[in-house]
């Protein structure tokens, strides 16, 4: 599984995240009720190794993560990398409840 790995460019990574999010905007309106709380999560250094089955499964809560992000709301100046984490985990709930 030799291959480049991609490079995101910033911009457009943000410009396809505006895009998906009017458009679940336009559907849900202001706010998205998430069906569920609970999820199996896969630890990031586990995550990416394709080649190996994952050891270790945890289960992480999609409130817990949004609570993160509001506390990030609240605080500006408090950010870190893991809140990308803590975003894709309530984006991922989002865009699978979206397409049901």
């Amino acid at each position: 599984m030799d291959s480049e790995t991609p490079r995101i460019p910033i911009d457009g990574l943000r410009r396809a995240f505006e895009l998906a999010l009017q458009h679940i905007a336009a559907s849900a309106g202001e706010t998205v009720a998430l069906e569920r709380d609970y999820f199996w999560s896969v630890p990031g250094d586990e995550l990416y190794d394709v080649l190996n089955e994952p050891r270790t499964i945890t289960i992480g809560q999609l409130s817990e993560s949004w609570q993160h992000l509001e506390d990030l709301l609240a605080e500006p100046d408090r950010v870190v990398g893991h809140h990308l984490v803590w975003l894709a985990d309530v984006l991922r709930a989002i865009g699978q409840d979206a397409t049901r």
